[in-house]
């Protein structure tokens, strides 16, 4: 979900953010919420750090040739484009159609994407969780009024 909907806004570029973050799953083969594997934190985050390292190529599927890989490389790109945290630094769709049409054409760098995190910070912030939020109440209610259900239909 772009940054700007998580606080109610809206703009017209939340679904070049959403476009990102598919194009990025597709081409890694990977989903961007994470598995419970320990080492990753999500997607994004894993996709800049192995992009500010150089080491891209680990994130691409290996199956792949090398052209495939080379283009899948050009995806990545245009997909961290995408992900900006500001819609305006966001690409509109059909220069995001050029980008992917056209090989020739010239990508500027992409910034740090929105929802990256570092591992450390992860970390601190799993550190200060603090147990005693948890409800297990079969009905959980805060205000005394209404009633939530921990397990949706």
């Amino acid at each position: 979900m772009a940054p700007e909907a998580m606080h109610g806004r809206m703009s017209p570029k939340i679904d070049i953010y959403s476009f990102g973050v598919l194009v990025l799953e597709i081409v890694t083969r990977r989903k961007n919420s994470s598995s419970g594997d320990r080492d990753t934190v999500n997607l994004l985050t894993d996709v800049w750090n192995c992009w500010t390292k150089g080491t891209i190529s680990e994130m691409i599927d290996q199956s792949l040739d090398e052209y495939a890989r080379s283009q899948a490389l050009r995806c990545i790109h245009i997909g961290l484009m995408c992900l900006q945290p500001n819609p305006d630094d966001r690409p509109y769709i059909l220069s995001v159609i050029f980008m992917l049409t056209r090989d020739n054409m010239e990508i500027q760098a992409p910034a740090q994407p929105a929802f990256f995190f570092r591992r450390e910070s992860l970390l601190a912030s799993l550190s200060s969780y603090d147990q005693s939020d948890i409800i297990l109440d079969e009905n959980v209610s805060v205000n005394g009024v209404t009633i939530t259900d921990l397990y949706p239909r």
